[in-house]
């Protein structure tokens, strides 16, 4: 196998950025799912563009490919667990998360990302699916718009327990923006058990913009180093080289922060075992 493989900093989240970047190159990985946070190159911060030009040359003495990732929980609202979203009921909400969004297709585009990934978010208590649905085409529209701008693939991800949480869901939202490509988290694939992951891989195979992977139980959303959980790794991975699959193959395992000094390491090992 020649997949390429990263790991989310969202799993790295006690560590400064260059100590994380570092420490992912390092280990032998190809590159880094990099998700904007207040502490790991912060979108909003009046030095952004300095700052990205500095993570750019970095990630380029690093040898490190990346992938933008927004799934930052309190990066918007300090109080509201990833709010703003797109089907936020108030539109400055909406118009925040969009330019939130904006921003970070700017970012990629310095960096020279392969995507920038994005969901739609939960709707609130007493909001109309319909009305939810509209608010996120409007949305998804503006961004890839941007996207086109900018030169930057925008990849949709299905969220558990979100307004698009399948990889059908995903079909339907595709078929109504045929630009969006598809941020396929294998694991999501486990919780809403709505197609096998490795199936889901070669169904999508032409639309895949960056993919997920990670140990996790049907029906749980839980994020578990890989050994620990349903998913069938070996075949995920045989999907993947079967399509020819040139983009990063991210790791996120966003609960292991605490001992990512470990986690990096040992899920690199982990998967270039079974590489081989």
């Amino acid at each position: 196998m020649t997949l390429r493989f990263a790991y989310n900093t969202n799993g790295a989240a006690n560590h400064r950025l260059d100590d994380a970047l570092r420490l992912i190159a390092d280990c032998g990985y190809d590159g880094v799912a990099l998700t904007l946070d207040h502490h790991h190159l912060d979108p909003f911060a009046p030095t952004w563009e300095r700052e990205t030009e500095r993570i750019a040359a970095l990630l380029a003495d690093l040898r490190l490919g990346s992938v933008i990732e927004t799934g930052a929980r309190y990066l918007l609202d300090p109080r509201r667990k990833h709010e703003p979203t797109l089907l936020a009921p108030e539109a400055d909400g909406r118009a925040r998360r969009v330019a939130f969004l904006h921003r970070a297709l700017d970012i990629a585009a310095m960096l020279g990302s392969e995507t920038v990934s994005f969901w739609a978010g939960v709707p609130q208590p007493g909001v109309d699916r319909a009305e939810a649905h509209r608010w996120l085409d409007e949305g998804v529209a503006r961004v890839l718009d941007h996207a086109e701008k900018a030169g930057v693939d925008a990849s949709f991800e299905p969220e558990p327990g979100m307004l698009v949480e399948t990889v059908a869901d995903y079909d339907a939202l595709a078929a109504r923006h045929p630009r969006l490509r598809l941020a396929l988290d294998t694991g999501h694939c486990l919780v809403t058990q709505d197609v096998d992951p490795a199936e889901a891989v070669r169904a999508c195979a032409a639309r895949l913009g960056t993919v997920a992977i990670e140990d996790m139980r049907r029906g749980d959303h839980t994020h578990l180093p890989f050994g620990e959980g349903d998913m069938d790794i070996p075949a995920v991975l045989t999907a993947l080289d079967d399509i020819g699959f040139e983009r990063l193959v991210c790791v996120e395992l966003s609960r292991e922060s605490p001992r990512a000094h470990a986690a990096i390491p040992e899920s690199i090992a982990y998967l270039r075992a079974i590489a081989r």
